[in-house]
C-alpha cells in the first residue's frame, strides 16, 4: 500500500488515481484527522463479494468445511451446475 500525505493527493490526484487503477495498489491518503484508501473499482466489488459471501452462514460452512476436507485428504461430494443452480 502507497501511502501519501493529503497535499501530495492535492498535487497530483490524477497520476495516484491512475496508479491505484494501473496497479491495483491501495493508496493511502492520510490526514491529521485520520486516512482514506483509494482502490480500484475491481479490487473494490471482489471485497464487496467476498464479505457477503462470508456474511452468509450457508455459504461460510460450506468454505470452512471444504478447507477441512483439503487438509485432511477428504474426498468430497462433487455437484455439477445444475445440481448447484436447480432453484434458480
Amino acid at each position: 500500500m502507497k501511502t501519501i500525505t493529503l497535499n501530495e493527493a492535492n498535487k497530483n490526484l490524477p497520476f495516484y488515481v491512475n496508479y491505484a487503477i494501473s496497479s491495483s495498489e491501495e493508496v493511502n491518503i492520510a490526514t491529521d484527522n485520520g486516512s482514506i484508501i483509494m482502490i480500484n473499482e475491481d479490487n473494490y466489488n471482489s471485497m464487496l463479494e467476498t464479505l457477503k459471501l462470508l456474511s452468509d452462514k450457508k455459504s461460510l460452512k460450506a468454505l470452512l468445511d471444504s478447507h477441512f476436507a483439503r487438509d485432511n485428504n477428504i474426498e468430497i461430494k462433487k455437484y455439477s451446475i445444475e445440481e448447484v443452480f436447480n432453484d434458480v
